[in-house]
């Protein structure tokens, strides 16, 4: 029997989900899109598969999963039927029509995270849900150049939670920067705010959160420049207990490669 695929992107508010991945008991972004897909094509005979798996309150600008199906869509009323019936911090943004030779998990792909916060002061309650505020100020240009020694190949064991037996702990970060937040901007945002961009191909259960926590903590002055290069070099198998807050992390872009 023929099969018809399609690559649908989305965005979404994590705030009040608990991550992208079905779990029981608990309300995610896949469970409620395959809770809303029966109603919007009239049947369940239908597959869907995530490019990404995202942690609980973790928002995303874009994110990509495929839906396999028995029969063709008529994707422009199908779009706006999606949209009309998801909840509103979930959006539909493109869906594009692939073939079989496409592999969502498999085809490689690189992916963009931004990870927002301010230092200084208590923000607005309002600003909670995507960026991580700490009343104490930070050594900002110390942690600009942490930042950069993430980038290139390393042994992340050190930046990794409940790894399994078969995890690669070598990756490669092609982009770890601290910038001042021009990405994201609301009335309510503090005067001056800061988005770290991480680009790599694959990341970690909470790669990213203990990279950012560490950085954190190279701001207050808790550790130093060296702490961050040793933990790279000689890790062990004891991981990082600095987790950065989940709400401050987006994943922003998905680009498969040709």
């Amino acid at each position: 029997m023929k099969q018809y695929f399609y690559l649908i992107h989305i965005q979404y508010l994590g705030f009040r989900f608990h991550g992208w991945a079905k779990q029981p008991n608990v309300k995610t972004i896949h469970h409620m899109i395959d809770k809303t897909l029966p109603f919007v094509l009239g049947h369940s005979e239908f597959k869907t598969l995530g490019s990404s798996r995202t942690d609980a309150m973790v928002s995303a600008n874009h994110a990509v999963f495929e839906l396999f199906l028995k029969e063709p869509l008529d994707v422009e009323l199908f779009f706006d039927t999606l949209n009309s019936n998801l909840p509103t911090d979930i959006r539909v943004i493109e869906i594009i029509p692939t073939d079989d030779s496409f592999n969502i998990i498999q085809s490689p792909k690189l992916k963009e995270y931004l990870y927002l916060f301010a230092v200084g002061e208590k923000c607005h309650p309002f600003c909670a849900p995507i960026l991580a505020s700490f009343m104490e100020n930070m050594d900002i240009e110390l942690m600009k150049e942490g930042a950069r020694l993430f980038e290139g190949r390393h042994n992340f064991r050190k930046y990794c939670t409940k790894p399994s037996e078969k995890t690669n702990f070598d990756r490669i970060i092609d982009k770890c920067q601290i910038e001042e937040n021009t990405s994201y901007t609301a009335s309510f945002f503090p005067a001056r705010s800061y988005a770290c961009h991480i680009h790599g191909k694959g990341f970690m259960r909470n790669q990213i959160r203990l990279m950012m926590g560490t950085l954190f903590r190279l701001g207050r002055g808790e550790l130093g420049l060296e702490d961050i290069k040793q933990s790279l070099r000689h890790p062990d198998d004891t991981p990082l207990d600095c987790i950065a807050p989940a709400s401050g992390l987006i994943l922003n872009k998905v680009q498969f490669e040709k």
